[in-house]
């Protein structure tokens, strides 16, 4: 698939993956673009995380280089080393400042690299940079990922094209997954952040695969202005057009990292209305998505309200259990905290679809949230009692 004007991309197999797939990707600019990120929020960050972090501040990037099959987490100063090194072979095999390349990996955790394939990696990626890379760059950033994940939207002034790993280790602010995008549109920086905080919350932020959140997530955005015309500053009338793209390319890209959740048989959205504000919602419907034993019955069928209302509970919001309504697969199963008139059989069947969706009213307000999840199998359990084994 091509990319935008300006940039090209690759992904080779360096031999980091004992499977032998492609583990090494680049992303390149043909001129400095303009570069926005967001990051995991937990406390314990990857050292290719604080890296970027930190050359972000310059404001502009040529170049993102990712590995996939080791995280480079908690591996110390030897990690922070590595990570750098992984910038500066980028940089001495595309001739270009250290400081204009950002880093990425992703994979097991507390694992030191192994750097003469990377760097060997890193060298091959770069001498098969090209146009159609986008599909390849894809690829190369999969752990547990079944499919890879791409997404683009076109503009008035150019075109938007993404790629994203991650299929567990899955929960909002945010979760085990990568996502590079790049944009040939003419956009400022200030344009681009509150874009991407805006779409990453609407996004990233609203899925749950298992309520886990990773030490390596990042979204990043590059922005090189190939495709010419005006700035797109803050006043610029293509700005919302630019944003509304922006988040269309990142909502496809979350919602195929829930279809492909780790063991995952089930879509379901939950749908939290009749909350205060919508912080209260998206509260109440993660807490929801993250009920184990909710999802555990979502795998089977079973329309067991109680568990919805059981995990309402846990929250800090003050609501009135003798309020609530709950609608499992369309039907209202509890109303006013107890059970409702709804069809159990017919509940039971929409379970057993792929498409699924739960709604509970909390009654107190006007606000509502959907967020995106999935149903809890033996295979998810399977996958990751054997992740480093």
């Amino acid at each position: 698939m091509n990319l935008p004007a300006g940039f090209r991309a690759a992904g080779v197999a360096a031999g980091l993956k004992k499977s032998g797939k492609p583990d090494v990707g680049l992303l390149v600019s043909d001129v400095p673009a303009a570069a926005v990120g967001v990051f995991t929020t937990n406390r314990v960050q990857a050292a290719p995380v604080v890296y970027t972090k930190r050359n972000l501040r310059k404001g502009s990037a040529r170049a993102i280089v990712v590995n996939a099959g080791n995280a480079n987490a908690c591996t110390g100063r030897q990690g922070a080393t590595d990570a750098k090194t992984m910038a500066r072979e980028t940089a001495k095999a595309l001739a270009i400042p250290p400081g204009q390349v950002l880093v990425a990996s992703t994979g097991v955790i507390g694992v030191p690299l192994d750097m003469a394939p990377l760097t060997a990696g890193i060298k091959e990626a770069s001498g098969r940079l090209n146009v159609n890379g986008l599909d390849a760059l894809a690829a190369a950033i999969m752990t547990t990922d079944t499919v890879a994940k791409v997404a683009t939207a076109e503009l008035s002034t150019g075109s938007i094209a993404g790629v994203a790993k991650g299929a567990g280790m899955i929960a909002p602010e945010m979760a085990t997954m990568l996502c590079f995008i790049a944009t040939d549109a003419p956009v400022e920086r200030s344009v681009i952040a509150r874009g991407l905080a805006r779409a990453s919350g609407a996004s990233f932020g609203l899925i749950s695969v298992d309520g886990c959140r990773s030490t390596n997530d990042c979204v990043l955005v590059l922005a090189n202005g190939a495709a010419g015309g005006d700035p797109i500053g803050d006043d610029h009338p293509d700005a919302a057009a630019f944003e509304s793209a922006l988040g269309e390319v990142c909502r496809s890209l979350a919602r195929q990292i829930v279809e492909d959740g780790e063991g995952a048989t089930k879509v379901v959205a939950i749908t939290v209305k009749g909350a205060t504000t919508a912080r209260e919602a998206k509260e109440a419907a993660m807490r929801i998505g993250d009920s184990v034993l909710l999802r555990c019955a979502v795998h089977g069928a079973d329309p067991n309200w109680g568990r919805v209302l059981a995990a309402l509970g846990t929250t800090r919001i003050p609501f009135d259990p003798a309020q609530v309504d709950v609608w499992l697969g369309g039907e209202k199963l509890c109303e006013h905290g107890a059970p409702g008139p709804g069809d159990r059989d017919k509940a039971r069947a929409a379970l057993g679809e792929r498409e699924v969706e739960i709604v509970a009213d909390l009654g107190r307000g006007e606000e509502a949230v959907t967020i995106l999840t999935n149903d809890l199998s033996p295979e998810y359990i399977r996958i990751n009692s054997e992740y480093t084994t």
